[in-house]
């Protein structure tokens, strides 16, 4: 009699495949693995995952662009609106009734725009950033990113109504015969140093917001106060030279004069007002990230 042999057949090791209609079966495995660990220290900010997710920081500045003036009729027309509005107001009030002087009878209107349009940048972003993690809640509940992205989203998107107002700025120059000079290659390292400043005041509130809403409603009143602090609507020459350290302490005062000289050029850039204010900026900057980074954590279940 002959018995037939069935030829054997290799078994691969490993655990057992699922049975059919098992809901993993038929399914790959990711090869990819994500490894989580702990913060390693204050200088683990989380900059790298930042940097990952920078096409995401674009996507929210493009979207939060498109929305600012979005069924408005003047469209972008209001980055310009704003500004000469408020600046013809000081005209009024500051210069024709008030009567304050301005340094080597530089127009009053052009004196004062060269104030409003760093001013603006930084009011807006402050407003923006600081309450951008409330603003984004269902984003922060359901979809993990480094949550820095938002407040720099914040701080980035008035960039577009910053642009806008210098070219304004440099055409009302030219009407009242002032000519751009090569001292308006400044200005951007003047707009890092007022984007570090905003930033820096809003990685303090914005995790304080998530807690307290009181933050929302306050901001408004500190702006206004802090406005009249910096030298928008006077001349930072009308401080007692006695009190100039004093008044150099708001990092805004070096990024206005900062302007108005690259602007006018009658007098040396004040390097000492810049200092000042940077060794203010520095520290705070860093502290606000190890606090934002610290908090992060929470940022999901408190608010």
């Amino acid at each position: 009699m002959t018995t037939a042999v069935s030829n054997p057949v290799a078994v691969p090791s490993g655990p057992a495949a699922p049975p059919a209609g098992h809901p993993g079966h038929g399914a790959r495995t990711s090869d990819t693995v994500t490894h989580i660990r702990p913060s390693r220290g204050l200088l683990d900010l989380g900059l790298d995952k930042v940097w990952q997710y920078r096409h995401l920081l674009l996507t929210l500045v493009r979207r939060d662009v498109s929305v600012r003036y979005k069924q408005a009729a003047l469209g972008a027309g209001w980055a310009i609106i704003q500004p000469l509005f408020a600046v013809l107001i000081f005209t009024l009030i500051f210069s024709t009734i008030a009567k304050l002087p301005v340094p080597s009878n530089v127009p009053y209107l052009v004196f004062a725009l060269a104030a409003v349009l760093p001013w603006n940048y930084f009011a807006d972003s402050v407003r923006n950033a600081s309450t951008s993690l409330v603003n984004e809640e269902e984003l922060v509940k359901k979809v993990y990113f480094p949550r820095l992205v938002l407040p720099l989203a914040g701080v980035v998107t008035p960039i577009v109504d910053f642009t806008i107002g210098l070219a304004v700025l440099i055409v009302v120059m030219l009407l009242f015969g002032i000519t751009p000079s090569w001292r308006l290659a400044i200005i951007p390292l003047l707009l890092v140093y007022a984007s570090a400043t905003a930033l820096m005041v809003s990685l303090w509130l914005s995790p304080i917001n998530v807690r307290f809403r009181d933050v929302k409603h306050t901001l408004p009143f500190l702006l206004q106060i802090w406005m009249y602090g910096s030298p928008v609507v006077y001349a930072s020459s009308m401080i007692p030279p006695e009190w100039s350290w004093a008044f150099a302490l708001n990092p805004l005062v070096g990024v206005i004069d900062g302007f108005r000289w690259a602007v006018f050029g009658d007098s040396v850039l004040s390097l000492t007002s810049l200092g000042i204010g940077a060794i203010i900026v520095l520290p705070l900057l860093f502290g606000g990230l190890v606090f934002f980074r610290k908090l992060e954590r929470t940022f999901p279940d408190v608010i």
